[in-house]
């Protein structure tokens, strides 16, 4: 049997012990002795959400199959272990062999949003490693970071010995053969280092130099090492058929946000919103073959047991074989009853359609995402939505049977009105209209429409990277303007709203945009007892405001302040394929209210033509 690292006294006075015992189905153990490279892969969050995490699953998978690596996996201890282990000293372990992280090779962290920053360093801190990647000594792990907010790392830059910029499936094999090359060299950390900042797409903090203008503004990002580059070029796997996926992934003892089979249709997006990282840094759009996800479908409701599969894209309308492919997925799960999930679906009638055979219309709701409720700004943010297109897709789907519908709007968008403001309740009013225009005797007998508003934050590599935020206060005017003109519409009765906070918002915008002199203020926010930013009965914005004004940062300069043309930004080291003058003229085009088509309709020559695949080839447009 396996020795557990927490006691049956601890794990019996803990929320959910199942969360730190690991041995799942299909988790993957070895031998310690007989491998060269131990890998702890990291959620900064726990355990429920970090299990929910495709990327993961996917290098557990491809690390795993190599008979030199053992990757294991470690979340971040809710607060109620975490106060015992620091009390028992009880160093953080990984799941599969329960050993101490600080035993390990490599600890790699995945930063997928900017309020899990303080859960970092509890890893970090409750591991035994330092937090600052200059104090780390060679028994220390190699700390690693990748993800989306990897893209702008600079305020984590302190904390990691070097971070993996773009897709994982690329260069980590090269990293394992020179850190094994190293190690059989006798080589330093520091020599492995230089090694792995000439792999591609690889930063090493420690190799550059960051200097800044009286203004406070930066002036130069150079590097001091011969071994590190100037620009760090993004990497992306053009060919999402043949690479790596998991067939036997992971599955959890409890119930976990996605407790699903996830299987990913597509990469990137072609609409090109102006607000949307996600859908500028993993482009070029790029899709599976149907084929290979109907052969993956069948290994995977094998190998889980589970009875729901869900469609991961962020734009699922666009995949090209969608209808083949949900009407094999609903054959196949025929006797099973599986359930199939179809996220990030546009409003249209051929969505509908789809939706209409996967879903039970009379106990589902619809989800979709108009963002602003005028059409002057859905053209500014580049939407590509009509109203008439909303109300057209709303009313088909009433007349489909569905009473229930979720609107996802911003608030705080670059250029935004009162009236653009007061549009968003004026929209979800009309369509709770189109249900009340159905004769009574073919409906339900009333509709509820949702709406629930998020607070716009720039983020780098996109055109709203140059976008100033509003202020905490001017945050919540919106959202009572919004509130308050809900009250005025005709079917309020049918209407609901809700919004999310403004002070984790505005942190969120900090972080996001944030240089390396945001890293003190993250570090003494820690200290302070911040812990848990993203889960709103956890964060402590007090304390947060002591961090930045214990380190001297003014928060405004970081989300209130006017970015021009010509300023260098801490993450213009990278090259994410989409070039800075693209964005700067999507910026001015945004500013003028004019639409740019999406990528199927006509290259907009954003860059992302250079790795050579995907949907720029598609045609000669």
């Amino acid at each position: 049997m396996r020795k557990l690292a927490l006691s049956d006294d601890i794990l019996l006075n803990i929320e959910k012990p199942a969360r730190y015992i690991g041995n799942e189905v299909n988790s993957v153990t070895k031998n310690a002795e007989e491998v060269q490279i131990r890998f702890a892969m990291c959620f900064p969050d726990v355990y429920e959400i970090g299990m929910s995490h495709l990327g993961i699953q996917i290098l557990y998978d491809m690390f795993n199959r190599r008979p030199d690596v053992w990757c294991e996996r470690v979340y971040s201890p809710w607060v109620d272990l975490d106060q015992i282990m620091r009390k028992q000293k009880i160093p953080l372990f990984a799941l599969e062999s329960q050993d101490p992280i600080q035993s390990f090779d490599f600890l790699g962290i995945t930063l997928q949003y900017e309020l899990c920053y303080t859960n970092i360093l509890q890893v970090l801190d409750l591991s035994g490693i330092p937090l600052l990647a200059k104090e780390r000594g060679e028994e220390d792990p190699i700390v690693i970071g990748g993800g989306p907010c990897a893209y702008n790392p600079e305020p984590l830059a302190d904390f990691f010995d070097l971070f993996y910029i773009g897709e994982g499936e690329t260069s980590y094999y090269q990293l394992f053969d020179l850190y094994e090359q190293n190690k059989a060299n006798g080589g330093t950390r520091r020599d492995y280092l230089e090694m792995a900042a000439e792999v591609e797409g690889i930063y090493v903090p420690a190799f550059y130099d960051a200097a800044y203008n009286e203004d406070g503004t930066l002036k130069s990002f150079t590097p001091n090492n011969p071994h590190a580059k100037e620009k760090i070029r993004k990497q992306a796997v053009m060919d999402l058929t043949d690479t790596y996926y998991p067939e036997k992934p992971v599955v959890p003892f409890i119930r976990v946000t996605q407790d699903r089979i996830v299987l990913e249709i597509q990469r990137g997006c072609i609409r090109g919103c102006r607000f949307c990282q996600a859908g500028m840094i993993y482009r070029p759009n790029r899709e599976k073959e149907v084929d290979s996800l109907k052969s993956y479908a069948k290994k995977l409701l094998n190998n889980t047991g589970h009875d729901e599969i869900t469609l991961s894209s962020l734009s699922s309308s666009d995949y090209r074989d969608l209808d083949e492919l949900v009407t094999f997925l609903l054959e196949e799960g025929k006797e099973e009853k599986i359930n199939i999930e179809l996220p990030s679906l546009r409003i249209d009638a051929f969505s509908l359609d789809v939706m209409s055979k996967v879903q039970d219309v009379r106990k589902s709701s619809l989800t979709f995402a108009p963002e602003a409720g005028s059409q002057r700004m859905r053209d500014v943010i580049n939407k590509g939505l009509t109203k008439e297109e909303i109300l057209s897709g709303a009313k088909q789907a009433f007349e489909g049977g569905w009473n229930k519908v979720k609107l996802y709007f911003m608030l705080g968008l670059p250029g935004e009105t009162k009236e653009d403001e007061e549009a968003i309740p004026s929209l979800a009013d009309e369509v709770a209209r189109c249900f009340y225009e159905i004769p009574k005797e073919q409906r339900e007998k009333r509709c509820q429409i949702t709406s629930s508003t998020s607070f716009f934050i720039p983020k780098p590599f996109t055109p709203f990277q140059w976008a100033t935020m509003l202020t905490e206060e001017e945050y919540r005017e919106c959202a009572a303007t919004v509130r308050h003109a809900f009250g005025r519409q005709k079917n309020s009765r049918s209407l609901k709203y809700s919004w999310h906070d403004t002070e984790g918002s505005v942190l969120e915008g900090v972080m996001a945009r944030g240089d390396r002199r945001v890293g003190p203020v993250i570090k003494k926010a820690y200290e302070l007892g911040c812990l848990y930013d993203s889960w709103g009965d956890q964060f402590h914005y007090d304390r947060w405001l002591s961090a930045f004004e214990e380190c001297g940062v003014d928060i405004d300069f970081y989300t209130r302040r006017t970015r021009e043309a010509d300023e260098l930004f801490p993450w213009d080291f990278i090259d994410a394929g989409v070039t800075k003058s693209f964005l700067r003229s999507e910026w001015e085009k945004a500013m003028r209210g004019e639409v740019t088509p999406n990528c199927r309709e006509k290259c907009s020559g954003c860059g992302a033509r250079s790795f050579g695949g995907g949907v720029c080839y598609e045609s000669k447009n």
